[in-house]
């Protein structure tokens, strides 16, 4: 009995550690998102000032998602050697000078290249706090952990926009934003470097636990597997775990894929039905505020019953809320169909927060995720940036109901890749 309560001791320590250094965890990605969700939506905006026409304003504000889907390997690679605050700290600086050349880009070129690195700053900063995650929080509240995290960055994107709406109204200048952003880097990088380190005060959940239980199987032989006692470099690590990302890896990009789909086609939605401005924000608003409502709901559920009572429910609720909308453009009450079925999507949408995340955590190597993280976001990522561009040739090429219902198709196999795929390389928690 007393060897049983130390143990038990031990791996509830992490986690009374992780609450006392919450605000280190969480601020930097919440400040971060903030400034980058305050941005975000006027990049086309000023594109268009600096002279660029609808396509290239569309294609200037795309190189933020190029720039994130091209910096996640190089991201792995400095975590693994620098560690996760210093790969925060240079990401938040480097950034920082990214932004400052926002404001004062003297063509279109530069703004472009400026919003290109903003996105590889990105991938470095949310692959650094997601590797800190996986080796530091115990197998029985990871998803809740990682749920909270997605809900911070939700959080930061969120309310982004409406601190760019009052600094407009008070200002008059876009520029402002960029200032705000520039104003929320400084601070993050101040709390990383000024601030208690997490990375020390942390243990990693191997060690807390005192045994090896959290090496779980990624469908990998034993023998050749990564070794535990030195860093293995990216490409070794991909080959390594070819298996597992390109199997269930690939499910998770279908459940990007769809998420990002969703941004897209709701606002189309609306205005091929003939909806104002206004009763289109309406609807994709209280779409995104059931999303952010239900974050930590699908990390209570992961852990209490497994990652496929989250990641199945979401992918059916958005496949087929996506494939019911497509029959609906043509109906008398669309409008209602369109504010009905954009709900279903943020609830299926809210249900796979943190998933990702979780997935990811569960099937990287336990002592240097890194490399894999790398890996895994690249894959998830580039589900992301496809769908935008699946759905604007099908609908160029036939019509957005048909291509609403392929996003909602892709969906549907998405789940049953899950189905298949989780079981087979997914550890199950321990009571």
């Amino acid at each position: 009995m007393t060897v049983q309560t130390n143990v038990d001791a031990v791996s509830d320590r992490p986690r009374d550690v992780l609450v006392r250094f919450g605000p280190m965890i969480y601020g930097p990605t919440l400040l971060f998102a903030l400034g980058e969700g305050a941005v975000i939506p006027l990049i086309p905006v000023i594109a268009a000032e600096l002279g660029a026409d609808l396509a290239t304003a569309a294609l200037v504000a795309s190189a933020l998602v190029v720039g994130q889907l091209c910096g996640n390997i190089p991201a792995g690679w400095a975590v693994a050697r620098i560690g996760e605050r210093l790969t925060m700290a240079i990401a938040g600086v480097v950034a920082l000078a990214a932004v400052v050349a926002l404001a004062l880009a003297p063509s279109l070129g530069a703004f472009a290249l400026a919003v290109l690195l903003i996105g590889f700053c990105a991938a470095a900063f949310g692959l650094a706090r997601h590797s800190f995650m996986t080796t530091r929080v115990p197998l029985q509240f990871r998803a809740r952990a990682l749920s909270l995290l997605g809900g911070t960055f939700r959080l930061g994107m969120f309310i982004g926009p409406f601190v760019a709406a009052g600094l407009l109204a008070v200002f008059g200048d876009e520029h402002a934003t960029m200032w705000f952003f520039g104003a929320c880097l400084v601070a993050t990088v101040l709390l990383v470097l000024l601030g208690p380190d997490p990375e020390r005060a942390v243990p990693t959940a191997a060690t807390a636990r005192g045994d090896a239980t959290l090496t779980e199987d990624t469908g990998e032989p034993v023998t050749g597997s990564i070794p535990t006692t030195e860093r293995a470099g990216v490409f070794r690590t991909m080959w390594a775990y070819r298996r597992v990302l390109s199997r269930l890896g690939l499910a998770a990009a279908s459940l990007s894929a769809i998420r990002s789909a969703r941004q897209v086609v709701l606002p189309l939605w609306g205005v091929s039905i003939g909806l104002d401005a206004q009763t289109i924000a309406l609807v994709v608003g209280v779409s995104g505020a059931i999303d952010f409502a239900l974050f930590y709901a699908s990390g209570q559920v992961m852990d209490r019953f497994g990652r496929l009572w989250a990641a199945l429910p979401a992918m059916l609720l958005m496949g087929l809320g996506f494939i019911a909308l497509s029959f609906t453009h043509d109906l008398q009450q669309s409008a209602l169909w369109f504010a009905m079925f954009a709900a279903v999507l943020g609830v299926g949408n809210g249900l796979s927060s943190g998933i990702l995340l979780t997935l990811g955590a569960d099937v990287a190597p336990k002592t240097d995720p890194a490399p894999f993280l790398g890996s895994w976001r690249t894959l998830t990522d580039a589900g992301g940036a496809v769908s935008p561009l699946i759905v604007s040739a099908i609908a160029a090429a036939a019509s957005l109901a048909v291509a609403t219902g392929v996003v909602g198709v892709i969906g549907l196999v998405g789940a049953a890749a899950f189905v298949r795929w989780v079981p087979r390389f997914v550890p199950r928690s321990r009571p």
